[in-house]
C-alpha cells in the first residue's frame, strides 16, 4: 500500500496546463483550484504551470515538467498533486508511476468534496454513484493510487481497497444505488404533487457556489441552515416557507452551488435533486458581486441551467455582497436584475417587492366580491394570490378583493369565472 504522511492537512501542489491566451482566466482557474483544496482541509504548498498548444497525451504535461514536479515534491513534502482538470486513466497511472505520489483531478477533488458534505441518505448515495461513475474505468493499473486506507483528499467514500480488483462488485453496487435512489425518486415526486396540489407558488435559488444563497434562504425564510464560507457548504437541498408582502406564502428551495466544469457523472448522479429547478416557478440566480470573477460564474449558471431544461422559467438575477462588491462590478441589464446585501433587512424587503413583480408577470388579474360566509376562499387568496387590495363593503356584506391569481390553478380557474366584467 501506498504510504502516506498522515499531518493534519496534506501537502498538495497544483499543476496546470493553460491551453489559450486568457491568463486572466486561467489565473482565475487556478485560484478556485486552490480553494477546492482547501475546502478539501489540503495545504497547498506549491504550483507548476505550463503553456501548451495541447495536452500531453501521457502525463498532461511536458516530461520537463514532470521531472520539475518530483523535484517539487522532494522539497516541499508533498502529499497529493492535484490537477487543475479531468485527467485520464493512463495521465493519471503515468504520472503515479514517475512520482509515486498520490494523483487527484479535478474532478476527483470535486467528489471528494461533495463526499465530505453528504448528510442525507439521498446526498450520500447520489455522490457514491458519481464516484464508483469516476473510478470504474480508471482501474486498471491503479492498485497504489487507489488503495488509500486512510484519510486524505481523494479517498472518501466508496472502499477503495477493493476497487480495483472487483469490477462486478462495483457494477453490482451502483445497480443497488440506483434501486435506491429511484425509491428516493418517487418520494420526491409525490411530495412535489402534493405541492401543487396545494398551488404552492415555488421559487428555488440557484447560483455559483458560495454566492450567499443558504444566507438568503435563511434571512427571507428566517430559519437556520448551514452557512459557511466554504464552496459546496450546502449540498442537500432544502426548502423552507416564507411570506411576500402581499401576504402569500411561497415555497423557497436552497440548491446544490454550481462550479465550471461540474462533473458530468455528478450532474448524471444528482438529476433528480436539480429536478427541483424544473419544477420551479421562479428562479432566483445569486451571483456574487465581490468576485471578481462574477461574469464568468454568471454565464456558468445560466450554461448549466440550459442544459437541465429550466432555461424557460423567469429568472430574477441578485447579485449579492453588494456591501463588498468588486470594484470593477457592473450588473447585466439585460435581465431582470437587483442588487442586494443579504445582511440588510431594507435590501430584503427589496428583493421581496422584486419577487412579487415577477410573479405577477406570470399572473392574471382578478376582481371578485366575496360573501362573508366565504371565509375559506378569501383565507386561499389571501395564501395563494397577490392581493393588492381588500374591502369590506358594509351595504352588500362583501368583500371586495383585487390581486393576481397563477391563472392554471385550481383557484385561477375558479376566480377567473367570478371576475367582475370591467366597465368601460
Amino acid at each position: 500500500m501506498q504510504e502516506i504522511n498522515h499531518r493534519e492537512t496534506e501537502n498538495v501542489v497544483l499543476v496546470g496546463c493553460q491551453l489559450d491566451n486568457d491568463d486572466l482566466a486561467f489565473e482565475r482557474s487556478m485560484d478556485e483550484l486552490k480553494s477546492l483544496v482547501e475546502t478539501a482541509k489540503g495545504t497547498v504548498v506549491g504550483t507548476m504551470t505550463q503553456k501548451r498548444q495541447k495536452v500531453e497525451p501521457s502525463t498532461y504535461i511536458g516530461r520537463g515538467k514532470v521531472e520539475e514536479l518530483q523535484v517539487l515534491i522532494d522539497e516541499k513534502k508533498v502529499d497529493t498533486i492535484v490537477f487543475n482538470d479531468e485527467l485520464s486513466p493512463s495521465q493519471i497511472r503515468n504520472v503515479h508511476t514517475r512520482t509515486k505520489i498520490t494523483v487527484v483531478d479535478r474532478t476527483q477533488l470535486i467528489l471528494d468534496i461533495f463526499a465530505q458534505r453528504a448528510r442525507s441518505k439521498e446526498g450520500k448515495l447520489q455522490v457514491e454513484l458519481a464516484q464508483l461513475s469516476y473510478l470504474l474505468p480508471r482501474l486498471a493499473g491503479q492498485g497504489l493510487a487507489l488503495s488509500r486506507q486512510g484519510g486524505g483528499i481523494g479517498s472518501k467514500g466508496p472502499g477503495e481497497t477493493q476497487l480495483e480488483t472487483d469490477r462486478r462488485h462495483i457494477r453490482r453496487r451502483m445497480d443497488e444505488i440506483r434501486h435506491q435512489l429511484e425509491a428516493v425518486v418517487g418520494h420526491r415526486q409525490r411530495y412535489r404533487e402534493r405541492r401543487k396540489q396545494n398551488e404552492a407558488f415555488q421559487v428555488a435559488i440557484v447560483g455559483y457556489t458560495n454566492a450567499g444563497k443558504s444566507t438568503i434562504l435563511n434571512r427571507l425564510a428566517e430559519v437556520v441552515t448551514l452557512e459557511e464560507n466554504q464552496l459546496f457548504a450546502t449540498l442537500d437541498p432544502t426548502t423552507r416557507q416564507f411570506n411576500l408582502p402581499s401576504g402569500m406564502k411561497v415555497l423557497l428551495s436552497d440548491t446544490v452551488g454550481f462550479i465550471q466544469d461540474l462533473p458530468t457523472t455528478l450532474v448524471a448522479a444528482f438529476r433528480s435533486t436539480l429536478e427541483e429547478l424544473q419544477e420551479a416557478n421562479m428562479l432566483l440566480h445569486v451571483v456574487d458581486s465581490s468576485n471578481s470573477n462574477y461574469i464568468r460564474h454568471e454565464k456558468t449558471v445560466k450554461q448549466l441551467i440550459r442544459e437541465l431544461d429550466a432555461e424557460q422559467i423567469p429568472q430574477l438575477i441578485v447579485y449579492n455582497k453588494s456591501e463588498q462588491k468588486d470594484p470593477d462590478f457592473f450588473p447585466s441589464h439585460e435581465e431582470d436584475s437587483i442588487e442586494i446585501s443579504a445582511f440588510d433587512p431594507d435590501d430584503l424587503d427589496s428583493l421581496k417587492h422584486a419577487i412579487e413583480e415577477k410573479l405577477i408577470e406570470q399572473m392574471k388579474e382578478y376582481h371578485v366580491l366575496l360573501k362573508a360566509d366565504e371565509g375559506s376562499l378569501l383565507s386561499r387568496c389571501r395564501e395563494t394570490t397577490l392581493i393588492k387590495k381588500q374591502d369590506w363593503i358594509e351595504e352588500t356584506e362583501h368583500y371586495e378583493v383585487r390581486g393576481y391569481v397563477l391563472p392554471d390553478t385550481a383557484l385561477g380557474h375558479e376566480l377567473a369565472i367570478r371576475t367582475i366584467v370591467k366597465r368601460k
